[in-house]
């Protein structure tokens, strides 16, 4: 999958007219300096935000409040106007979020893609497998333990949809549902030598830590897309609307966007931006 066939037909933002007309906004019209953001506990786990947000808010004197819960949660948290903008990784649900009301503004942000990773002695001999249904159907009726979010987040939401591609049922001896976020879910993985779904960047910020190995990977199925949304002050006036497009307005201009591919844990990037084109480092 190239970068190119990520975004093919994506929109794109006009991304400097916004980001300039609402940086300009006086903070005292805002509700608070204070921007409550739900995001995937990918984005935390990986460390993504501790150097996307800091420059922000030295920009802007925002503070940015997140609340890393997973896409479910987080979805559920903006549905109630418990929060002020959310970063997500589910399209269909996005989608129907923005539909039914709670959500405005939704800006394509940065994509990365899932693996599924495994103990070293691949029980279920799925290693190096190409097609992540025909994968994950030999590891299903292996019996061989596997770890689910359990949670309703975006991996758990794509678990679910891989589970209907291959005909599969979930009762088997080996399907454990922790209910837990990305990392605690790699950990608990490692500790009983169990297979599991993650995102790559959760992966990459916990690999040295962890006894498994990437198992299935490259399938285009397995393509993981992030959003930024933010509430719909129509529905909820006392949402922080200023301040969350502020916020949508920095992580998808050229220079957030530039933050967000020059991540990086030991020289291998975590996400690749989908908002804005930005210049790569060259490799020497």
């Amino acid at each position: 999958m190239t970068p190119h066939h990520a975004t093919q037909g994506l929109r794109r933002l006009p991304i400097l007219l916004l980001l300039g007309s609402v940086l300009a906004i006086p903070l005292a019209q805002a509700d608070s300096n204070t921007i409550r953001l739900a995001t995937s506990t990918s984005t935390e786990n990986s460390g993504l935000l501790r150097v996307l947000l800091p420059p922000f808010e030295q920009r802007t004197r925002y503070k940015v409040h997140v609340l890393a819960v997973g896409t479910g949660k987080a979805l559920r948290m903006a549905r109630d106007g418990d929060v002020d903008v959310i970063i997500v990784h589910a399209p269909a649900a996005e989608r129907e979020f923005v539909r039914a009301g709670y959500g405005v503004n939704r800006r394509d942000l940065m994509y990365n893609d899932f693996i599924i990773v495994g103990p070293k002695h691949d029980p279920a001999g799925i290693k190096g497998a190409k097609n992540v249904v025909a994968a994950i159907t030999r590891l299903i009726r292996s019996n061989a333990m596997f770890i689910s979010r359990g949670d309703e987040s975006g991996t758990h939401k794509k678990e679910r949809e891989l589970w209907r591609l291959a005909g599969v049922q979930l009762e088997g001896r080996g399907y454990r549902e922790a209910g837990q976020g990305m990392g605690r879910v790699l950990q608990i993985a490692g500790e009983l030598q169990a297979y599991t779904l993650t995102d790559r960047g959760t992966w990459l910020a916990m690999r040295d830590k962890l006894p498994l190995q990437i198992m299935v990977e490259g399938d285009t199925r397995l393509f993981n897309p992030y959003g930024i949304i933010a509430v719909n002050p129509a529905r909820y006036p006392d949402v922080n609307y200023a301040g969350a497009m502020a916020l949508i307005a920095w992580v998808t201009s050229v220079h957030g966007q530039q933050i967000v591919g020059d991540f990086e844990i030991d020289g291998e990037a975590l996400f690749k931006p989908l908002a804005a084109q930005v210049k790569r480092p060259v490799e020497k």
